[in-house]
């Protein structure tokens, strides 16, 4: 049940719980939830914020993003820029097929779109919040917001003392930090003892200067070629982009963002962005231009683009930064402009200046170093009794629903774990 303020100080006299969730968002309600399933009698969430899974609200558009349709666990590991190694100790235990059903025996239906992304049928993602509360109170999980932990102590009999700014008490036999990115998390696992990889921004689109590149916004290319090149080292991938007003946007930008979120920090954002707009090799290019001169001279370049994804705006953008006139025939393309189009076209160059104006969900690299954790249960490998789940570890994954599965599989192996425990102190 959700706890009032003054309910939450009468509940603090009570004697210590056997579960305390820090963190109300998507992590710690499975924790909670699956805990609670599993024979763990007194629980309690705690939320520094007035609002309860807010980044399961606004993420996807409002849809929610639940997992992605990748059923096999190795498949799955290899969309985690950092953390993917040990993932697939989690995944081997619940990955996203298993998820999928969870959600569905709980009433929530699921969908599968083209693209493996999956959404609740209702294309709601207040549904996925309220099925996780839902089952939360049934269990009889308590709820309290506006408790924002200030420090945790372990004490000489194994229990963790919980305080916030306000000195309120609570006492736990088994804690889990599920505090997202917030850097109240990270501190308070560096009081337990625990290393933090320093956070960094992942998942975020690239703004460039060109101001002429306006003209394209709003511009989607399906299957395109992009790679950065930063601090001497480069990047590639695939997938579909979006040009915006203020530079490039759409899933292979967030992608790469991903990918070099470190390098891309160390650079303060400023590298070089590449487009390879035809799949063609140099050759191949070449002799497309040529028979276009040959054979469909009396064409303006224009009216004749030589690659079908092109778009007439992005065509002529091109033709522009080509410095060729777009009303001239492609019988009278010279030898130097053809050469500079085909160069044009295989590695198109962007300078970008900074990341975009939007952080896709504030999706963060870095956290809790996953050496120091059982990625099986969860559990901390420094301080007994403390647990993991979500990102406040240093894991993160690309776009397509991959950080929730993420935050779905360690709180589900968390809360497993912590029922093992309980369980098998309550039959001695």
């Amino acid at each position: 049940m959700l706890l009032s303020k003054q309910r939450r100080i009468e509940c603090l006299d009570l004697e210590p719980f056997d579960l305390v969730v820090v963190g109300g968002g998507a992590a710690g309600f499975m924790t909670a939830v699956t805990a609670a399933e599993n024979g763990v009698k007194r629980i309690i969430i705690l939320e520094g914020s007035s609002k309860l899974m807010e980044k399961v609200r606004i993420s996807g558009g409002g849809r929610c993003n639940v997992t992605n349709a990748l059923w096999i666990p190795n498949e799955l590991a290899e969309n985690y820029p950092r953390g993917g190694i040990k993932l697939l100790e989690s995944f081997n235990r619940f990955a996203a097929g298993d998820l999928y059903d969870w959600f569905e025996k709980r009433g929530l239906k699921l969908k599968i779109e083209s693209d493996n992304r999956v959404f609740p049928v209702s294309d709601s993602s207040l549904d996925v919040i309220d099925c996780l509360k839902k089952n939360a109170i049934t269990k009889g999980v308590e709820i309290s917001t506006k408790f924002f932990v200030k420090e945790i102590f372990k004490t000489s009999n194994n229990f963790f003392n919980i305080c916030n700014s306000e000195k309120d008490l609570i006492i736990t036999k088994n804690i889990i930090l599920s505090t997202g990115g917030h850097p109240s998390g990270h501190k308070l696992a560096k009081s337990l003892g625990h290393s933090i990889v320093r956070p960094v921004p992942s998942l975020f689109t690239f703004t460039t200067k060109d101001n002429k590149l306006n003209e394209c916004s709003g511009v989607s290319i399906k299957n395109i070629g992009i790679e950065i090149q930063v601090n001497n080292k480069s990047f590639k991938n695939r997938g579909d982009l979006l040009i915006t007003h203020w530079g490039f946007s759409g899933p292979v930008i967030l992608k790469l963002s991903s990918i070099a979120a470190r390098e891309l920090f160390d650079q303060k954002y400023r590298f070089n962005l590449i487009i390879r707009w035809s799949d063609l090799e140099y050759k191949d290019l070449k002799e497309k231009i040529n028979n276009f001169k040959l054979n469909n001279g009396r064409l303006n370049l224009i009216n004749l683009r030589p690659l079908p994804l092109l778009t007439k705006r992005l065509w002529i953008f091109l033709l522009n930064k080509m410095d060729i006139n777009k009303d001239k025939k492609w019988s009278d393309l010279l030898a130097s402009e053809r050469e500079k189009m085909i160069n044009t076209l295989l590695k198109d160059k962007y300078t970008i200046s900074s990341k975009g104006p939007f952080g896709e969900e504030f999706v963060t690299s870095g956290g809790v170093s996953i050496n120091e954790v059982n990625f099986k249960s969860m559990e901390s490998l420094i301080c007994p009794g403390l647990f993991f789940s979500g990102e406040v570890l240093d894991v993160d994954g690309i776009t397509g629903g991959f950080n929730f599965q993420h935050c779905w599989t360690s709180g589900w192996l968390a809360g497993r774990a912590i029922s093992k425990l309980f369980n098998e102190v309550t039959n001695q």
